[in-house]
């Protein structure tokens, strides 16, 4: 008579080598992340400067995708979350704080590559921030500006003014010129990665609940007008992100009670 079949004690994979592991489908959208921020370098340096903006917003598009796909699949790693890391610094703080230093900083000297260095120190201690709290954050928001948020109001600027006809050199209107312009959404951009604002994050967001019929035109609506004009309105929406970590910090202020 055959001997049964034991049963299995253990899971098919212990969790500390699933910690160990290194998937391939969740890190080929991370390098695909790193790939366009590289191209979005390379284009910079070679003078096409719509050409890296776009790249950059590619970057975001892989690198929102990275996570979701490792969390639909269950192939979460540490590797995966180090690699990750490691592309956005690429492509979120190195990329853009390069093409707006070659594009409008660069003539403004020693201010220039000032401005561009502490968008990228930000986006690095934004980083290094958002890893070792990981556990701690309220996954409602984010604290500081994200990363990929402030390249996409870089490269946003970039794009908007070369669907313009405006270079980094030129004047806008009266004395304004476009590198102090550039000057200021770098500056603002690197200290806000590191503040202490709260921004909505999304990850709350459940894909699968019912919503009402408005919310689907409205997304109709907003892809139709991404696609009439894609730099213009990105911008726009980006500004208006980066601009509500302050109007909720007003709001949260003002709704404080005085104490006599």
């Amino acid at each position: 008579m055959a001997e049964p079949a034991r049963r299995r004690t253990k899971p098919l994979l212990d969790p500390s080598l699933r910690e160990r592991s290194i998937y391939l489908l969740p890190n080929l959208f991370t390098t695909g992340a790193l790939f366009a921020g590289f191209y979005a370098i390379v284009q910079a340096m070679a003078g096409y400067y719509e050409q890296a903006a776009v790249a950059i917003f590619i970057a975001m598009v892989m690198d929102g995708l990275d996570g979701r796909v490792a969390r639909l699949t269950h192939t979460q790693s540490a590797f995966g979350a180090e690699y990750d890391s490691l592309s956005d610094m690429v492509s979120f703080g190195v990329a853009p704080a390069l093409i707006l230093y070659v594009w409008a900083l660069k003539p403004m000297g020693k201010l220039g590559w000032i401005a561009a260095f502490i968008y990228c120190s930000g986006a690095a201690l934004r980083l290094a921030r958002f890893n070792t709290k990981l556990d701690e954050s309220d996954k409602r928001y984010f604290q500081g500006l994200p990363s990929p948020a402030a390249a996409a109001l870089l490269a946003g600027l970039v794009w908007v003014a070369h669907d313009n006809g405006v270079s980094g050199s030129d004047v806008l209107f009266g004395h304004l010129q476009m590198k102090w312009v550039a000057f200021f959404f770098t500056l603002f951009a690197g200290l806000t990665m590191v503040s202490d604002l709260r921004y909505f994050s999304g990850k709350d967001f459940n894909l699968r609940r019912s919503v009402p019929f408005v919310v689907v035109l409205m997304i109709v609506l907003a892809l139709v007008l991404i696609s009439y004009s894609p730099a213009e309105v990105l911008f726009m929406l980006f500004v208006a992100y980066g601009l509500s970590g302050y109007a909720g910090w007003l709001m949260r202020h003002f709704k404080q009670p005085k104490v006599s």
